[in-house]
C-alpha cells in the first residue's frame, strides 16, 4: 500500500489527521506554559461583509454605494453614534457592553489577494502576499510547543492548512465519540499488526505505524477525558452550533488541548446577499453566545480567548445582483474576559480613501494580532511561529 492510497482510502483520514513521527510527552526540548490558556480560532469562510456587520450608519458614502444593501439605521445597534452592530449580531452587542469583545477594524495585509484560496492560505499560514508557505501557523505552534497529537483540534471533517505543521499537525474530528469509534476500527489494528508487511516500504511502514499509534493514544485519551461530561446547553440545530458544542465539551472536560479551530461556511455573497448574510450572522452570534455561557458556567471562560476572522471583506459598492464582490480589509472580533482593549480598538473604515478596486485599505496587519496572541496569551515565542518579527497589537 502506498502512503497516498492510505490517506485517500482510510476511514481514519476522512476524520482525523496525525503527523508522522513519535513526539512523546517525555521528549526533551518541548515547552508548555504553566498557565493553561486556550485559544479558539473561527473563520467566517467566503469573505464576510464587514461593513454590513459593523455598520457605518452615519456615513452617507456607505448608503450611496449601497442603495439597496445598506443596513437601515433602525436595524443598527449603535456603538458610538457612528458605528453599530447589525441587529442580527445582538448577542455580540451584549458581549461588547460587558467589556468582553474587541472589534479591530481595517484588518488585512499589503497587496491583498482577492482569491478565496490564496487569501485563506495567507491568513492560515501567516505569510506575506508574495510568500508561499506549506505549514499553517497553528501547525508551526504544534511543531515547537505541543507535546501530543491533540495539542490542537479542528472541529470538522477535513484538515485545514492552518493545522498542518512540518513535523506534526493537529487532529480533525467532529466530536470525541466519532474520533474514538474511528480509532477502534479494525483497520487500525490490522495496519499495526502488519507493519512489517513486505508490500510497505520502510518509509511508508514507519509513517503508517507511527500514525496509527499516535491516533490510538490521542483518541483514547480524549474519549476517556470527555466521557463523563456532556454539555446541557442548547446550541441549536446548525452545524456550526454543533461544532462549538464539541469545543465546549472538550474544554469543559479539562482536555489539555491549547488551540481549537472551526469555520462557518457560506459568506461568498455575490448575489442575494441580504437574506443569506443575515442568516449566517444569526447562526454565528447565537452560537458564540451559548459557547460563552457554557464556558462561564464551568469556570473556563477567563482562560479562553476567541478569535474570529474572514479571509477578506467585500467591495464597498453593491453589485447588480444585490450582492458584493471580493474586497480587502475587514473587521476582526476578539472575545474574552481579560482584554486589554475591549470595545472599538481603532477608528472606523475610511470610505473616502479606497484603493483602486474600490476596497477598504488595511491599517492593521493581521499578523500583528497573531503576534499579540502568541506572545501575550499563549506565552510563546512568536518568531518560531510567524515568518516575521512584527510587533503585536495590544488586545490581550
Amino acid at each position: 500500500m502506498k502512503r497516498r492510497d492510505f490517506i485517500k482510502n482510510s476511514a481514519l483520514a476522512s476524520s482525523v489527521f496525525f503527523v508522522p513521527g513519535f513526539i512523546k510527552a517525555s521528549d526533551k526540548g518541548l515547552f508548555i506554559p504553566h498557565s493553561y490558556k486556550r485559544l479558539i480560532v473561527i473563520q467566517l469562510a467566503g469573505g464576510n461583509d464587514g461593513l454590513n456587520s459593523i455598520v457605518p450608519f452615519r456615513n452617507d458614502i456607505y448608503y450611496r454605494n449601497r442603495p439597496t444593501l445598506g443596513v437601515q439605521r433602525k436595524d443598527v445597534l449603535s456603538i458610538n453614534g457612528e458605528l453599530g452592530f447589525h441587529k442580527k449580531l445582538k448577542p455580540l452587542k451584549r458581549l461588547y457592553d460587558a467589556g468582553e469583545l474587541s472589534i479591530i477594524n481595517n484588518v488585512g495585509y499589503p497587496n491583498p489577494d482577492r482569491s478565496h484560496f490564496r487569501s485563506t492560505d495567507i491568513w492560515q499560514t501567516a505569510s506575506a502576499h508574495d510568500e508561499v508557505l506549506t505549514e499553517g501557523w497553528i501547525g508551526k505552534y504544534l511543531d515547537h510547543y505541543a507535546e501530543n497529537a491533540h495539542g490542537a483540534i479542528e472541529i470538522g471533517n477535513s484538515l485545514s492548512m492552518i493545522m498542518k505543521g512540518n513535523d506534526k499537525s493537529g487532529i480533525v474530528t467532529e466530536n470525541a465519540r466519532l474520533l474514538y469509534r474511528i480509532s477502534e476500527d479494525p483497520f487500525f489494528d490490522h495496519l499495526i499488526r502488519t507493519s512489517g508487511d513486505a508490500h510497505l516500504s520502510e518509509h511508508n511502514m514507519g509513517y503508517l505505524y507511527q500514525t496509527m499509534i499516535d491516533a490510538k493514544q490521542s483518541a483514547n485519551y480524549i474519549h476517556e477525558k470527555t466521557s463523563l461530561y456532556r454539555s446541557s446547553m442548547d446550541y441549536g440545530k446548525s452545524k456550526f452550533g454543533k461544532q462549538l458544542k464539541s469545543i465546549a465539551e472538550f474544554i469543559n472536560s479539562g482536555l489539555d488541548t491549547r488551540i481549537y479551530f472551526a469555520s462557518l461556511q457560506g459568506f461568498d455573497t455575490h448575489a442575494g446577499q441580504k437574506v443569506r448574510q443575515e442568516r449566517l450572522m444569526s447562526i454565528y452570534a447565537d452560537s458564540i453566545e451559548v459557547l460563552v455561557k457554557d464556558l462561564k458556567a464551568n469556570n473556563r471562560f477567563d482562560d479562553t480567548l476567541i478569535l474570529t476572522f474572514s479571509e477578506f471583506g467585500r467591495r464597498v459598492a453593491e453589485n447588480a445582483a444585490l450582492g458584493t464582490d471580493h474586497g480587502a480589509a475587514n473587521n476582526v472580533f476578539v472575545i474574552g474576559s481579560k482584554l486589554k482593549t475591549p470595545g472599538l480598538f481603532n477608528a472606523a473604515p475610511n470610505l473616502s480613501n479606497l484603493d483602486d478596486n474600490g476596497d477598504l485599505k488595511y491599517v492593521v496587519d493581521f499578523r500583528s494580532i497573531y503576534a499579540n496572541i502568541l506572545e501575550d496569551w499563549l506565552q510563546v515565542d512568536k518568531t518560531k511561529v510567524l515568518s516575521t518579527d512584527m510587533e503585536g497589537v495590544n488586545i490581550v
